[in-house]
């Protein structure tokens, strides 16, 4: 009886030492793994039978808990990425997350972890829950999605935008009513400057033209006024004749 007092004093007290070894802590994610997003982690292994179930336009991510047995497994993980819009937390294990994860065992210890998420997001933060102690938890390898493939979609919504700019530019042809400008090319009314050309009625009277005009005009208009004068002459003397003569007849008496 007293040996088996003892035994089972000595197995107690191995086991309350032992408790706080195995006893439940929290670590953070490797800090030079944060700010990673699948496709620029520099370890990526798509080659990882667990990521055959990845979708396409899906993000696998592996991470792993170092330590070996005093690290203990992972018991949960709380993972905080950035969508492009704001902070989104998924949590692993989660049967109502609506990203896959799940946690897997191996050597007895469950120290790996999957999570895929849509293609693209970044990944900010992480804590684990294990059951032992260990100083961080790693990202061990990715597989990027096909996040580019969703970029084309936006562009032909971006392409509709020039056809309405197109339509704008018929509007914009308002240059027919800019063809009003025959109205406002008021220059034919202005080629008046025609009835002003009165400058050829003026070259009628001789003062303007050429030297040609000049000799032209000249001859004509000195005969004219020569024999207009020697007419005139010609009908006072006429005149001075037969006025004469009338006031001789005049003169004349007759005697019987």
């Amino acid at each position: 009886m007293a040996r088996a007092a003892v035994s089972t004093a000595a197995a107690t007290a191995l086991l309350a030492l032992a408790t706080p070894a195995w006893a439940s802590s929290t670590t953070q994610i490797n800090p030079d793994h944060k700010g990673k997003t699948a496709a620029g982690f520099p370890t990526q292994k798509c080659e990882d039978e667990r990521f055959d179930d990845l979708a396409a336009g899906q993000d696998g991510w592996h991470f792993v808990l170092p330590g070996g047995e005093k690290a203990g497994s992972f018991e949960s993980i709380t993972l905080t990425f950035d969508n492009g819009t704001g902070p989104v937390t998924v949590k692993v294990p989660d049967a109502s997350d609506a990203y896959p994860d799940y946690l897997y065992s191996a050597g007895g210890r469950v120290m790996h972890a999957y999570v895929f998420t849509p293609a693209g997001w970044e990944l900010v933060d992480g804590t684990a829950t294990i059951s032992g102690k260990a100083s961080k938890f790693n990202l061990s390898h990715t597989c990027a999605g096909t996040a580019p493939t969703q970029s084309p979609t936006p562009s032909p919504s971006t392409s509709t935008s020039p056809s309405p700019s197109t339509s704008v530019s018929p509007s914009t042809s308002v240059s027919p009513s800019e063809s009003t400008s025959p109205s406002g090319s008021v220059s034919p009314s202005e080629s008046v400057s025609p009835s002003t050309s009165v400058t050829p009625s003026e070259s009628t009277g001789g003062s303007g033209g050429g030297d040609d005009d000049e000799n032209e005009g000249g001859l004509p208009l000195t005969g004219v006024a020569t024999t207009s004068i020697a007419l005139g002459g010609l009908a006072l003397i006429g005149g001075g004749a037969l006025l004469m003569l009338r006031r001789r007849r005049d003169n004349v008496t007759f005697t019987s």
